[in-house]
């Protein structure tokens, strides 16, 4: 216990640093170019430049939903023998929200791509 907290007291004081360092230390003239808007690599609201579809950030999206909820199926097949059935009991529910969210996405077309 005392441990977590002399952690806690250590990381506090070296966050609290380097703020000051970075206030103190840091530079203080601004830079017009650094005030710019700046967008993809390109300059701001340039003409010509069509902005990415929501279709990419849906798919990623739904990746990460659902890579990171299947995850969570290695740990549970690791003690499935010590838990016994509860442990089964709860897996059938998750799998079941898993199941019905993908569903639900099938369903809005979130993995029809046009």
């Amino acid at each position: 216990m005392i441990e977590l907290f002399l952690v806690f007291i250590v990381f506090g004081i070296l966050g609290l640093v380097l703020i000051l360092m970075n206030k103190f230390l840091g530079p203080t003239k601004t830079n017009p170019a650094k005030e710019s808007p700046f967008e993809c690599g390109s300059p701001y609201l340039q003409e010509g430049i069509n902005p990415v579809p929501i279709k990419y950030y849906l798919v990623a999206f739904l990746f990460l939903l659902f890579d990171i909820e299947v995850v969570f199926f290695f740990p549970w097949a690791l003690i499935f023998k010590e838990m016994g059935t509860t442990a089964l009991i709860v897996m059938f529910a998750y799998m079941v929200v898993i199941v019905l969210g993908f569903v639900y996405a099938w369903k809005k077309g979130a993995f029809q791509w046009e």
